[in-house]
Formats: structure tokens, sequence, C-alpha cells
């Protein structure tokens, strides 16, 4: 279809990915920003998580190049790295270090604010997009808010003092979670839409560090990530135990050190963070930190329950406006889901607008029948770990045996899945599918052959028959061994001297 003028509010990464896709059917594309945008990979109010690690899946990194093709190695020559974190990162886990070995699964590191910028910098080389930034969004113009024939025909906003009207065919709101466009539909005369929630108290703190010169980096720092895992265990332990803690690498020889946890008060003041790094059960951790050198403050973030603004359920949905991002969907960002979702949105109303030629109700129906779809995928997700804990809140906490029940086999599941992960090619691709949200969890739970591949493993695991070992002790450097070799014909492995280009 081809259109007028579309106007998108939010200019972070749900807004832009939907711009790249309306600028090509949609002779105006106005992006409407609060923020005034740096021209660098800089840090800016309206996204204060940007201070703490990202992943950006896998499905997250081809819904962009589809959108900006050149997308990733433009972030990689700005300065991401293109790593395969079986072989690039050190991971502990309940029973100590992980072995070093390949896998499917390749993923690009950089900070969060380098990937706004690239993206930026595609959103800027298309002629039909305009960024107004400063500008303070305060309202929707609609007419017949409710009935079968309500639609969304523009939006208000201030710039300075100045209140400005804007009309568009295709309004589309990447406000976040902070949007107030439900709260603007309702005085419209719409019905609020049904919300489901589930706030796990989840808080994370990150502090951003310089690497050593590489020159004077241990011999033991193979790894450029580092992963420690909760532990597992009952019995009276630091707080710090059960963190899940990040050395993440980003572009510029730096690393973001980020802790997080389920229901504990994080550290927020220098003095606490420096003294919570070194009590994470791997000594690693607490060591690699103390080589670097910090550049910033303490970030705390607790704005982390998961939300989803059932807008598919109306009746009567809104003609002339779609939701991506956290605006409609927001997660836990313990699970990295939400840059890959809203992309996974800005594809789907791509491909609507490409086979539609109007605006239609059979257009916005199918829109959220089909962004429903793609959501249940990370839904299911994140509701998978955040229902085990009897302190979570919101309309999707589950009956008490459910939670003991989720907390009793979350954790030992996912170690049978990464151990066997390790000896059997589909079990650990079919794992990587679901972690990077191209295949469901129900998907994975419905499978014969990869439990076949996980009950086979433990089996040769009790027989003493596994030929990949695991658990290696986390008071030690995390061993830099690689064992797909071993994996593969039962040989001995070489020792590895540092990493893999990919």
């Amino acid at each position: 279809m081809r259109g007028q003028r579309a106007v998108v509010l939010g200019g972070s990464v749900a807004g832009l990915c939907a711009a790249g896709v309306l600028a090509r059917h949609f002779d105006e594309v106005i992006v409407l920003e609060r923020d005034r945008l740096p021209p660098d990979a800089q840090h800016r109010r309206g996204v204060p998580q940007s201070k703490h690690p990202h992943f950006l899946l896998n499905s997250g990194r081809r819904a962009i190049g589809e959108i900006f093709p050149g997308f990733e190695e433009g972030l990689i020559a700005a300065g991401g790295m293109h790593l395969m974190p079986s072989m690039d990162a050190a991971y502990c886990e309940n029973d100590g270090w992980a072995p070093r070995k390949t896998g499917s699964m390749t993923m690009v590191y950089s900070s969060r604010v380098l990937i706004e910028r690239v993206l930026r910098d595609n959103v800027r080389g298309l002629p039909a997009i305009e960024i107004r930034e400063g500008v303070t969004v305060t309202g929707l113009r609609s007419t017949a808010g409710g009935t079968a024939f309500g639609r969304v025909e523009g939006v208000e906003y201030r710039m300075g003092d100045d209140a400005v009207h804007l009309s568009a065919d295709l309004v589309v709101d990447a406000l976040g979670r902070g949007s107030s466009v439900a709260e603007w539909l309702h005085t419209a005369g719409w019905p609020t839409p049904p919300e489901k929630t589930l706030d796990a108290k989840v808080t994370y703190t990150s502090r951003w560090y310089d690497l050593p010169p590489a020159g004077r980096r241990p011999q033991s720092w193979w790894w450029k990530h580092l992963v420690v895992t909760p532990a597992q265990d009952t019995r009276e332990q630091p707080e710090e135990h059960e963190f899940l803690s990040n050395f993440f690498p980003i572009e510029g020889d730096r690393a973001i050190v980020c802790m997080g946890s389920w229901g504990i008060r994080m550290p927020r003041e220098v003095t606490t963070f420096e003294a919570s790094v070194d009590r994470v059960r791997a000594t690693a951790f607490g060591a690699a930190t103390r080589a670097c050198t910090p550049t910033s403050e303490v970030h705390l973030t607790r704005s982390t329950g998961n939300k989803w603004r059932r807008f598919d359920l109306l009746e009567q949905h809104p003609l002339g406006l779609v939701c991506v991002g956290d605006s409609i969907c927001a997660f836990n960002p313990f699970y990295a889901q939400g840059m890959s979702s809203a992309a996974r949105s800005a594809l789907i109303l791509a491909d609507l607008l490409q086979s539609r030629d109007v605006l239609d109700v059979a257009f916005f129906r199918e829109f959220l029948a089909r962004q429903k779809k793609s959501l249940d995928v990370p839904w299911m997700l994140a509701m998978a770990r955040d229902q085990a804990y009897d302190f979570a809140t919101g309309s999707e906490v589950v009956p008490a045996w459910r939670r003991r029940l989720a907390a009793r086999f979350s954790w030992p599941v996912f170690n049978a899945i990464t151990a066997a992960s390790r000896e059997d090619a589909y079990v650990e691709r079919t794992f990587a599918q679901v972690f990077n949200l191209d295949k469901s969890l129900k998907e994975m739970a419905t499978d014969p052959r990869f439990w076949f591949g996980i009950v086979r493993h433990k089996v040769r695991q009790r027989l003493g028959r596994a030929v990949v070992p695991g658990g290696f002790d986390d008071q030690q450097d995390p061993p830099g061994t690689d064992y797909s070799n071993r994996t593969r014909t039962g040989t001995e492995p070489s020792a590895a001297t540092g990493l893999v280009d990919h």
C-alpha cells in the first residue's frame, strides 16, 4: 500500500525499526522524540537502561537486517564484536565452569548506545523520514472512539511553547513502558485493554570499565565474556551467590560489569558494588573487575516487571494505530527479549503493508493476531522462570504448587539441557533456537528428539560414558581447553591458546 503520512511516537530501537518499515510505504514518516538525540553513541535520558548490558538475539539481528540491509556489518564496523558464546564466553554454572567448545549460536556484542547510533545512521539515510527532537507528545486525535469505525487520525505534541497537531494515516506507539496511549484512547471512548502482568522483583546494577591494554591482560583471559549463574543450593551463603553476574564486553575495549537478582536488594554505591563483585561465587569475576579501570558511577534499575497490554482482546481496536516494543509488551530484561521482539513486530507490519492495499479493520486485526503469536514466544519464556518466586506479584501469579514445581525443576532442567548440549548437536541447536526466539518453548517441550537427547546424556553420565567433562572448579580460572574435537571424535582435545575470530 501507499500512504501520505505516518507518525512514530518515540525514537528508540522499536520506533526506529518501525520508521524504517514505514519509509517504504508512506511519502512522509515523522518520528517524534522527547530527547535531543546525540550524534554519537552516548547515553540519553529517555533510555536509562542503556547503561546495562543488552543482547541482540539472532532473530532480532535478522529482523533489523531485513529492515536496514547492512545493519550488522555497520555495527561491527563501529566496534561491535561478532563472537561465538560457547567459545568466547566462560560460563560458571551450578557445578562450576562449563567446558569450552564450538556451538551453533553467534552473537554481536556491543553497547545499547552503539546499537541505537547505528540504527539512527540508517534512518537518517532514508529521505522519507524526519526525526523531530525535543518534543513532548501530549495526546491523540481520533474520531468515533470505541465504535466499529473509531480511528486514530493524528497526534498532538508540544515543541517548546508551541502546541502542534499532526494528522496521520497511521500512528505507531513506540513510547515504551510508560506509554500514555492506552489512557488517551480511554479518554476518547475506547475501553482500556486488559493487561497481563508479572513482577518478579528483579533488580540489576551495572558499572562501566576500561579493559587493561591488550599486552597487560592476564594469560588466563582467553574469554571475552564472563557469566556466573545463581547458585542453586539452599545452604547459608552470601547473597551474591544468588546473583546472575555478567562481565559483558562492548566496543572500545570496555566491559559492563552487571549483577542482578530476583528479590534481593542490590548495591547502588561504589563501595558496596565493589564489595559485592568480590563476593560473587566465581573468584575470576572479582579478579577480572579489579584488573579493569572504572569509568562510571553505579547504575541501578528496578523497573523490570513483565507487562503485556492486550489490545488484541479489544472488541473494537482503534483503526490507524499499532503499538510496538515495550509499549505493547515489556519483559524482564534478564531475558534479553525486548529489542528483538520489537524488530519482529516491525517485520509483521512490513509484511502487511506490502500485501494489503488499505488500513482497514482486517489489516489491524491481522496485525494484532500475528503480533500476539510472535509475542507468545518470549512471554512464555519469561513466565517459565519468573512464576517460580513466592514474592512475585501480578495477574500471572500461579498457585503455590505450581510455584514450587517451577522453583524445584527449572534450574535442574536447565542444567540437564546445557550438559546434554555439550555432546548432542540437536539439543544444542534446539535450545539455541528457543533462546533466540526462533522456536517456542512449547515446540521444544513437545519435541521427542530433544528429550531423547537429554535422557540419553543422563544415562551416559550415570554409566561414566560422557566424553566432555564439566563442573570445573569455580575458585580457579575458567579452563581454556577446547573440547570441540572430543565431541566429534572422542580424541583428547588440544589446549586453546586464544580467542577464535569469526
